[in-house]
């Protein structure tokens, strides 16, 4: 991992991500979407470098994505996404009317807090270390099933989907749910026959240019496929 800097040069936002990481992906691609040019430092998790000195100074909980930004330490993928919402207004992530906004926190916050923590890395650990090894491989599954099924449903009973999750335009809710649908289709294997509004979503993400960019293989950190 390069050395590591309090502050962000030329006014560029730094971010600090890992490229498999989906909380990373989900700030890729509210930057990407914002039109933000930033510079990527990347910090290889398998290594442990979350753990080095200098990035606990950005993000104590040993979490990436980070986000440095002038004298703005901002070191959690939601919080970077509001901020990116606050400081730069357009394209908006969030709309004005109050009940697509809830939801599009609502839906967000499935991904952040019902799903994606629950099959972190250092969970996964836990599980094969103290249950068995793999058997973090159902527990995964498991809980991206349970997630999937509830926001299914959500946007179904809303009837708020039309090109994207919540409307015609990519809002915040895209933001969470494109990487979490993308890891469960290339990593875990998801029968996404389950889930069709999901799946319709994903081939949409996978067509936007500001999604393609966060893709994980396409960033500088990700191995080599030569």
């Amino acid at each position: 991992m390069a050395e590591m800097e309090g502050t962000a040069k030329a006014g560029r936002p730094r971010l600090y991500s890992y490229w498999r990481s989906s909380c990373s992906h989900r700030a890729r691609i509210a930057l990407n979407f914002k039109g933000v040019e930033y510079e990527y430092k990347a910090v290889n998790l398998l290594k442990g470098e979350q753990s080095d000195p200098e990035f606990l100074k950005l993000n104590p909980m040993k979490f990436v994505p980070a986000l440095v930004d002038d004298d703005a330490v901002i070191g959690d993928s939601y919080a970077i996404a509001l901020y990116l919402e606050d400081k730069f207004p357009n394209p908006p992530l969030l709309p004005q009317d109050p009940k697509k906004k809830a939801l599009n926190h609502q839906i967000a916050n499935i991904v952040s807090s019902g799903i994606q923590p629950l099959h972190n890395l250092t969970v996964l650990r836990f599980i094969d270390q103290k249950i068995g090894a793999g058997e973090s491989v159902s527990w995964t599954q498991q809980q991206i099933e349970r997630g999937f099924t509830a926001i299914e449903n959500l946007i179904q009973l809303k009837g708020c989907a039309g090109k994207y999750a919540t409307g015609d335009e990519v809002q915040l809710a895209d933001v969470f749910l494109a990487p979490q649908i993308f890891a469960a289709i290339e990593r875990t294997k998801i029968d996404m026959s389950n889930y069709p509004t999901l799946a319709r979503l994903h081939d949409e993400y996978m067509a936007h240019p500001a999604f393609q960019a966060a893709l994980p293989d396409r960033q500088p950190d990700a191995p080599s496929s030569t």
